[in-house]
């Protein structure tokens, strides 16, 4: 659910070495005094089928904020192609919001800034206590064994979506369980100008959540016990060739994906050009472009065989939204309270099944709406199959370096030229070295 870009991760890095600690440019009422100001400024990321389409949801909830704090949030819904660098940009100038949204794979990166405020056993308290949360999500929120930068908001896993009649009408009773499946169905549904699935090949984020998973089934992590990048390991170059050759030598996603950037590829899917997408929650995205929900069906990601499940069976990344605050806001307790407000039992009942996502707090997860079939796929696979991203500071260089390097071998599929066990490695040892630079 991110798009990253290089200049983000050079501008993260430098932050890092310089030490940076200085951000947060929470508003108040009264021109600057720290004295009960009744104005936060909140940073959502865009997660519905566009931005005023978040606007709408949001602006209620906001509302009902207010009438019980008396605090007004000025609400900007940021694109993910936008988030990291407007975060990076507050934390080195002093001007950001005092709330925001972050993707939980950036948890580690922006925690290495201090420039937001620690989740100590306190600060947990003034929110209802750690022990609301699912133990994966709160992993998810900064580098283990320190206080999480973030709070878990929306938590998401990846699913395989299908589109029933295109599989009826191939003759595929059920979905794939394995990737041999995949590629075998994808075969009888790639013709007549149609494909099997859908990629995004000019999405960092998406290439790296989808070759992460890949990795783990290889048996690779991109990064060593130390931290250090490991991106040309036996089972990294295998993971990524796997992902590409869906293209190259599959043949089961059109040469026009190499180009796709956020969400294009659920719009082919919701527009019957595809038969597959492998996404986060979609429901939202395809209901707004006017695909039925008897249209399309849910299952697991695909695993080499067998059932999903841990080590070498993940088939996600742990998925999800956190919501951070700026460590030298202005208001410290409003912006404490609003977080409160915004993990509460009740209104992670009305956002997440807006969203369609699963919430992080536990008590809500006992809503029967969260037991829908593409909820409790999307919760299976949390609770049994799906794994951290890894917590390291250059975290998000990492998405950007590897993520361009899936980019540039989908071109070079989309071109027709080879994609070969050799040319992947040297696109990795590239990323390699841009990150050891």
């Amino acid at each position: 659910m991110r798009h990253l870009r290089a200049a983000a991760a050079i501008t993260l890095a430098a932050s890092v070495v310089a030490g940076v600690t200085a951000c947060g440019g929470g508003t108040s009422s009264d021109g600057g005094s720290n004295e009960s100001p009744k104005t936060l400024t909140y940073w959502a990321s865009n997660q519905g089928p566009s931005i005023e389409a978040d606007k709408k949801i949001l602006t209620p909830e906001l509302k009902k904020f207010e009438k019980e704090t008396g605090i007004k949030v000025k609400l900007e819904v940021v694109p993910w192609a936008d988030l990291l660098n407007r975060i990076l940009a507050a934390t080195t100038s002093g001007q950001g919001p005092d709330v925001l949204n972050i993707g939980n794979t950036w948890s580690a990166s922006l925690q290495s800034t201090g420039a937001l405020l620690p989740w100590d056993d306190e600060n947990f308290e003034a929110i209802g206590g750690r022990d609301r949360f699912i133990d994966s999500a709160v992993a998810s929120a900064g580098k283990e064994g320190e206080p999480p930068a973030a709070v878990p908001l929306y938590s998401l896993s990846y699913a395989l979506y299908y589109n029933k009649k295109m599989f009826a009408d191939a003759g595929i009773t059920a979905p794939p369980a394995t990737w041999d499946q995949l590629v075998e169905d994808g075969r009888k549904l790639s013709k007549d100008g149609k494909w099997a699935l859908g990629a995004e090949g000019s999405n960092l984020s998406n290439n790296i959540h989808q070759t992460f998973v890949l990795g783990q089934q290889h048996g690779a992590d991109f990064f060593d016990e130390q931290g250090k990048a490991d991106f040309t390991s036996d089972g990294a170059v295998a993971a990524v060739k796997q992902y590409v050759d869906f293209m190259a030598k599959d043949r089961i996603i059109a040469p026009g994906n190499a180009e796709y950037a956020q969400n294009q590829s659920l719009t082919d899917f919701a527009k019957g050009r595809t038969a597959m997408v492998l996404w986060q929650a979609a429901a939202t995205t395809f209901a707004a472009q006017g695909m039925k929900p008897e249209d399309w069906g849910v299952a697991p990601v695909p695993v080499p065989a067998g059932a999903p499940g841990a080590g070498k069976q993940t088939n996600s990344m742990v998925a999800g939204i956190n919501m951070a605050v700026f460590r030298n806001t202005r208001n410290i307790d409003g912006a404490k309270k609003f977080v409160k407000f915004m993990t509460s039992d009740a209104e992670q009942k009305i956002l997440c099944k807006t969203y369609g996502s699963i919430p992080p707090v536990k008590a809500a997860q006992s809503d029967p709406a969260f037991a829908a079939p593409e909820l409790k796929v999307l919760r299976d696979t949390l609770a049994t199959s799906a794994a951290p991203l890894p917590q390291v500071p250059n975290e998000s260089q990492f998405e950007t370096a590897v993520g361009t390097a899936v980019k540039e071998l989908f071109a070079d599929a989309a071109a027709g030229s080879p994609v070969t066990t050799e040319s992947v490695k040297a696109r990795l040892e590239k990323a390699q070295q841009t990150m050891q630079s």
